[in-house]
């Protein structure tokens, strides 16, 4: 008798795994989303996330092109981080 046909008459008949959920592990996987609470203000400005992104990496971009950084600097300490 085969491992395979051995494993079969194992399991009863009230067993149904064909409702069970594939859930994908290591690399590859899909990457899960971040979800951040925006505080009330910036949430008029901001009202879903492409427009969080899109200023984000209007940030970015205005950061990297600096010659010096003391836009992160100024916001960090504003914050008391």
């Amino acid at each position: 008798m085969s491992q395979t046909s051995e494993m079969d008459d194992d399991l009863r008949p009230e067993y149904d795994f064909t409702q069970l959920s594939v859930v994908a592990r290591g690399q590859g996987r899909k990457q899960s989303t971040l979800t951040v609470q925006l505080d009330p203000d910036v949430a008029t400005i901001f009202p879903d996330s492409g427009a969080v992104n899109e200023g984000l990496r209007l940030l970015m971009r205005l950061i990297q092109h600096s010659p010096s950084q003391p836009i992160v600097q100024s916001v960090t300490a504003s914050k008391g981080v």
